[in-house]
């Protein structure tokens, strides 16, 4: 225990003396936790409205539909079902008719119910704006009006008969337009539609969803044989709906496709999928990075502590107990990390999630489950291992006396590289011997730029898709703003982590080679000419990162995205030619930006006092 508490308390008092490094140690690793519990509670906090409208609607447990009722036998087994074993309440069957719906100048497909005046047992739509159906009156799904930008008092036509809207309702028994379910005999299809694809006759594309009154209804029917039925069915125990589906044999396949509620959840959180998808691409990606971050945080820090090493072993410290002390600073960073990555990513997801006007409410603030704080908590923490532990042991491993002179570190000599630099001008000649010597830390350096060229290669990608989908009913316009929103997230954190990495990368460079840095000035070197080759030696990394991010990097990124969520890349807009062309020298004018200061603060320190 004495041990361990003195492990703690170093390990404390050596964060609270270098709080600007403890500050960027935690801010890399909370790039990554926050976006990653975003991406995997997301779809929890998205599925409240629904769950506020299944609630608020006497939501049914299990919608059945019946395509065609030629003859009352089709309409007996209906019967059978409301009185199946586990089932204890439900309402219908309601007629049902595909048509087609004009208002406000637009047609589209609709599928509209027969109902009754009086409140149903499950399933009562619940009335957002005027009344329920009466005669000569239509209601229409909330979202669905609001897509035809329709409200109570306007006239709609339906199969050339003319209605007033009396009413705007919600529903849970199908997911809001432009997902709905499809309970015609017609068959539906929702998304877009390529423009060299011609639907089936009389198939409905994106149907939404209206009521009228049963008389009404009928009226509107050319015959018997036109009229589908939906049943809605409340069970005792509502998890068990899916079993009974299994049970009683109504898969979609089947004569009589039934929906659990479950089903009818997750369309209707579809949109929270395609952002979890987003988010947790970027959760990795900027794992990735902070990996990066840490190794060179970590090694700048090494470099600046040598000297407190040696005190440690001097006064009898072990080398496991000097590497403790070293790993714990970054596992306590880590902790604080995940536990404030976990409190962000829960009360900002509602934020990235729809307000749909076919539920009732808004997302909620989703409570993480234990699998996802010790996932959140599992990748802090092994990000901190990965990138700490060889430099901990390093350090913990070398020579007292040598710790306690801090001396500068040995150069590698390397006979081409010394022939080919010692043509090249003063700034050039130093920055690549300034990358030799820390030729991990070049790599670390190409690979971060190639992971952030690569995300926003992407993010290229995917901004060209979502300009092409408003209209076409893939999504709607709304549902577009909230994925933009999404990749503004994930755009905003990943450059804002990869400046933090160019900046963090140019100032281990000028700690670890502040010695040679005055022992250059001292032979004669300007000050301008070690900040322009400090500065520099980063640059050049920064150049073959892009490239490399550009193709392979994005290219690959793109393909294995496409592989896991099994989409079409043949519907995707690859980045122009110019764009990537252009991405190449912005990603180095930036990173010279960034580390222009760091540079020009390393490199006018005081000569004598570095020596």
């Amino acid at each position: 225990m004495g041990r361990t508490l003195l492990v703690i308390r170093l390990a404390m008092r050596d964060l609270r003396r270098r709080r600007t490094e403890a500050a960027l140690l935690l801010l890399a690793i909370l790039a990554a936790t926050t976006t990653l519990t975003l991406g995997l509670v997301l779809r929890d906090a998205a599925g409240d409205p629904y769950q506020s409208t299944r609630a608020a609607t006497k939501g049914p447990d299990v919608v059945v539909a019946v395509g065609r009722a030629t003859d009352l036998a089709d309409l007996a087994e209906l019967d059978k079902l409301a009185t199946a074993p586990g089932v204890t309440a439900h309402s219908g069957p309601y007629p049902v008719i595909a048509g087609k719906i004009e208002a406000s100048g637009r047609t589209s497909d609709v599928q509209v119910e027969g109902r009754d005046a009086i409140v149903a047992a499950v399933d009562q739509p619940q009335v957002t704006q005027g009344s329920w159906v009466s005669d000569g009156g239509v209601v229409l799904e909330a979202a669905f009006a609001d897509s035809l930008d329709v409200g109570v008092g306007d006239s709609v036509t339906l199969a050339g008969r003319s209605f007033k809207v009396v009413g705007v309702a919600v529903t849970a028994a199908m997911p809001p337009y432009p997902g709905a379910s499809c309970i015609v005999s017609a068959g539906c299809i929702n998304g877009a539609i390529p423009n060299d694809r011609d639907l089936p006759a009389g198939l409905l594309h994106n149907p939404g969803l209206a009521w009228l009154a049963q008389a009404d209804l009928r009226s509107l029917a050319s015959d018997r044989s036109s009229l589908s039925y939906v049943m809605n069915l409340k069970l005792a125990d509502p998890d068990e709906a899916e079993a009974f589906i299994d049970r009683t044999g109504g898969d979609h396949g089947g004569a009589m496709p039934m929906q659990a509620w479950q089903s009818i959840l997750a369309d209707a959180t579809d949109l929270a999928e395609d952002s979890q998808i987003l988010l947790l691409i970027g959760a990795w990606l900027l794992g990735l990075l902070a990996v990066a971050s840490l190794a060179v945080l970590v090694g700048g820090r090494m470099a600046d502590q040598h000297r407190r090493v040696g005190l440690l072993k001097a006064v009898g410290g072990t080398p496991s107990l000097v590497a403790a002390v070293l790993l714990v600073e970054y596992l306590l960073v880590a902790v604080v990390a995940a536990a404030a990555g976990l409190t962000i990513g829960s009360l900002t997801a509602p934020l990235l999630t729809e307000s749909s006007a076919g539920l009732v409410g808004s997302a909620g603030t989703a409570s993480p489950t234990w699998s996802t704080i010790g996932l959140v908590t599992a990748v802090a923490l092994g990000v901190a291992v990965v990138a700490t532990a060889v430099p901990a042991v390093r350090a913990a491993r070398a020579g007292t006396a040598g710790a306690l002179a801090d001396a500068a570190r040995p150069p590698r000599r390397t006979g081409w590289l010394i022939a080919l630099s010692a043509r090249l001008p003063v700034p050039l000649l130093l920055a690549s011997r300034v990358a030799a010597r820390r030729p991990r830390r070049v790599v670390l350096g190409v690979v971060s730029i190639a992971v952030t060229v690569s995300g926003i290669y992407v993010l290229l990608v995917l901004n060209a898709f979502l300009g092409d989908q408003s209209g076409t009913g893939a999504y709607t316009e709304a549902q577009v703003a909230v994925l933009r929103h999404v990749l503004l997230v994930w755009t905003v954190i990943l450059l804002s982590l990869a400046a933090v990495n160019a900046i963090v990368i140019t100032w281990a460079t000028v700690l670890d080679n502040r010695h040679a840095s005055a022992l250059a000035r001292a032979l004669g070197a300007t000050p301008q000419e070690t900040t322009v080759a400090l500065a520099t030696a980063q640059v050049l990394p920064a150049f073959l990162g892009a490239v490399l991010g550009v193709f392979p990097g994005g290219w690959a990124l793109f393909a294995a995205i496409n592989t896991i969520i099994g989409g079409d890349s043949d519907r995707a807009t690859l980045p122009a030619s110019w764009q990537l062309i252009a991405l190449v020298p912005a990603t180095v004018l930036v990173v010279a930006a960034l580390t222009s200061v760091p540079a020009r603060l390393g490199g006018r320190r005081p000569v004598t006092a570095t020596l």
